[in-house]
């Protein structure tokens, strides 16, 4: 069975647990014994609920009953790292943080129960988030995801030792490879680099949080390769709830990461870790398409809450929640609207947070990898796996899930004291009272913020779409007025990113300006109560005022990739071939050369153009050979995208899709119009992907864009 037939398999199992499934049996027969009422059966069926859920609050509060921090030592006030501390371009490291001097307990020590001293269990958890009906009642029927690198031999029976002793019901478990498959299963990862830990703290954490749900293990072949960006794509089509409790430093090409793997169907939710090393960022958390999920210390307090968090800081410098400013992300619109102070327009990590301090940590339990059962793991790998599953136990996510955070600020504890180290503008490292960015919008206060609209009065605003505008340069515009409402009725603040140059934006809503150069580009208006916000975009395209006229001219660099390099182009590694025996040029000594490995693989080759406002034309071809040891004639396994992305990396527009059926003996010729991309600046991407085995080459040669 290829690829797309496992994952069609693995996404059709069932999802119910067994508590739902005990309920739709109580709730299935229409029968109705003599003399009762036609009401019966449905108020026996809610008397069937409320006992099943009170039995499962019990059952947890007996297992967790013991569970504790341990009286605190100088042996156990530090925590190590379980994989690489370093993180490197290239590298991704797990966020799991084992906290020094517990011992590890094997679970015949405490068959019934989790043992005192090794963290918090999932009743003081579903305490802390006010979580405690909803984590009995909901989530079946719900997958949530987990993305980690190699596998967890124990995985499975890790598991079931956790959910059994924290009183927890049976899993609904499955474990797949990267490309979504059972097997075969990745190699179990260095002892130097303890991804099981990880795996058993993501897996242990979604348990407690939605102990109904149905749990998705996807290993990636190891983290120094895509696969774990792979893994993504696979889970993308398993769950609706996705947790990745790892990442690696940001660079030039997270934007086009961003399409390629973190762009899902709406309402499915990816919670990324923003990483222990203190104040700085981390891709994937960066990325826009995510949910960032920063760290707190969650203790005991007397107040009404019964608990009180901080921002995670155990060391200055080395460890401690992540955030920051992101160097390449745009600041999303959902952000904007907070109306920051000035010194950061990008992205800002992070959305949200939960318990990661590993001296306020959870028990976990892992047998794994010279592991020995239960002991206190922390690190925000702890806080992204419960936020995921807090947005399954919700199960009402909007089409970009980060936003509905900010769209129910009042659903969240504000956490307003601590840092994470010393940044300018300090919100970005200091907690403070609304939006700060180690602890983003704060901790949830239940589910209700965690779902799109809402009842019970959730503000929303909207803004009206002027429609697509037109203007010419040097010809200033009539003033055109945005306008927006609240449903709460209170004032809006306008602001907008993508106004051509000579334009600008009032806080009321009015643009004004001359336009000073030809082009096109997407203009994002978003209106702001403070407490809540809603944009629209349309396009807005200036004419050239006249007296230049267009150049005829082929536009792209290094069009026949003679120059023996890649550059302009930016590709995946090894892409630029001069192998002519292997691969043989269409014309020339050089070509670029796609794919071809026989193994799940992915290759890219890109390059940014601007397309001049005042031509009429532009036409993109180029040479493709295409050669394949797949030998079906129906079935596209291997395949290569040619598409056009905007300057933030979203595609613009796919112009074809080629595949091991379009097997050639030499090169054939393909060319395009791109006049509706005129005036803008667009990137042209060629994505090569093959499935697990069987190679396909996808060969480009002789690329050109010429406009006239």
């Amino acid at each position: 069975m290829r690829i797309s037939s496992r994952l069609r398999a693995l996404a059709c199992l069932a999802t119910a647990a067994a508590v739902s499934g005990a309920l739709s049996v109580g709730a299935a027969s229409g029968a109705t014994s003599p003399g009762t009422s036609a009401a019966a059966p449905a108020a026996n069926a809610a008397a069937v609920t409320a006992n099943v859920t009170a039995n499962l609050i019990s059952t947890e509060a007996t297992g967790s009953a013991h569970a504790s921090q341990p009286a605190v030592t100088g042996e156990n006030q530090g925590s190590s790292h379980a994989c690489s501390a370093v993180i490197v371009v290239g590298h991704q490291s797990c966020f799991a943080l084992k906290r020094n001097g517990v011992r590890p307990t094997a679970a015949s020590a405490s068959p019934d129960a989790i043992p005192s001293g090794v963290g918090y269990g999932p009743s003081q958890l579903q305490s802390a988030y006010n979580l405690t009906s909803a984590s009995a009642a909901n989530g079946a029927g719900r997958t949530i995801a987990i993305v980690d690198a190699y596998d967890d031999a124990n995985a499975a029976s890790d598991l079931a030792a956790y959910r059994s002793a924290a009183g927890l019901p049976a899993a609904n478990f499955t474990k797949v490879n990267q490309n979504g498959q059972t097997s075969p299963l990745p190699s179990a990862p260095p002892s130097g680099d303890d991804w099981t830990v990880e795996e058993s703290l993501d897996l242990d954490m979604a348990s407690a949080i939605c102990p109904l749900c149905k749990i998705v293990l996807v290993e990636a072949n190891d983290d120094s390769s895509d696969g774990l960006y792979v893994a993504q794509t696979a889970a993308a089509s398993l769950a609706g709830y996705i947790s990745n409790s790892w990442g690696g430093s940001e660079s030039s090409t997270e934007t086009s990461q961003d399409s390629q793997y973190f762009t899902h169907a709406s309402g499915i939710v990816t919670t990324v870790s923003a990483g222990d090393s203190d104040y700085g960022a981390s891709y994937p958390a960066t990325s826009p398409n995510v949910v960032s999920v920063g760290g707190t210390n969650l203790t005991t307090s007397s107040n009404s809450r019964g608990w009180t968090e901080s921002v995670w800081n155990t060391t200055p410098g080395s460890e401690g929640t992540g955030s920051g400013c992101s160097a390449y992300e745009a600041q999303p619109a959902w952000q904007t609207a907070l109306n920051l102070p000035s010194g950061c327009s990008k992205r800002v990590d992070n959305d949200v947070a939960a318990d990661a301090d590993p001296a306020t940590g959870v028990a976990v339990y892992d047998t794994s990898n010279g592991n020995s059962g239960w002991q206190e793991v922390g690190g925000t790998s702890a806080s992204s796996p419960m936020v995921a599953a807090m947005f399954a136990l919700a199960g009402n996510a909007g089409a970009t899930p980060a936003q509905d955070i900010y769209q129910h600020t009042s659903n969240f504890n504000d956490v307003t004291s601590g840092n994470d180290g010393t940044c300018t503008p300090s919100y970005v490292c200091t907690a403070g009272t609304g939006y700060d960015g180690p602890t983003g919008i704060g901790t949830p206060n239940g589910i209700a913020g965690l779902s799109t609209g809402g009842s019970g009065g959730t503000e929303t605003v909207s803004v009206t779409n002027p429609g697509n505008q037109s203007s010419t340069v040097g010809t200033a515009i009539s003033t055109l007025q945005i306008s927006g409402t609240d449903s709460a009725s209170k004032a809006l603040t306008y602001s907008a990113t993508g106004l051509p140059a000579g334009l600008s934006i009032s806080s009321s809503g009015a643009v004004t300006g001359t336009p000073s150069a030809a082009g096109s580009s997407t203009v994002t208006v978003t209106a702001s109560s403070g407490s809540a916000s809603g944009s629209t975009s349309f396009t807005w395209t200036v004419s050239s005022s006249g007296g230049g006229g267009c150049t005829a001219a082929q536009l792209l660099g290094n069009s026949g990739f003679e120059t023996g390099s890649a550059s302009p182009w930016a590709t995946s590694a090894s892409v630029v071939n001069s192998d002519t025996a292997s691969e043989p040029s269409h014309s020339g000594s050089y070509d670029a050369w796609l794919d071809g490995y026989g193994t799940a693989h992915t290759d890219t080759l890109a390059q940014s153009v601007s397309i001049p406002a005042t031509c009429t034309s532009a036409d993109f071809s180029f040479w493709l050979h295409v050669d394949t040891a797949e030998t079906s004639t129906t079935k596209a396994y291997d395949t290569l995208q040619v598409q056009v992305l905007n300057s933030a990396g979203s595609v613009l527009g796919t112009l074809a899709t080629y595949s091991n059926l379009n097997a050639n003996s030499g090169y054939t010729q393909h060319s395009f119009s791109l006049a509706s991309y005129l005036g803008q600046n667009v990137t042209l991407k060629f994505t090569g992907s093959e499935d697990y085995e069987l190679q396909t080459s996808f060969v480009i040669d002789d690329t050109a864009l010429n406009v006239r």
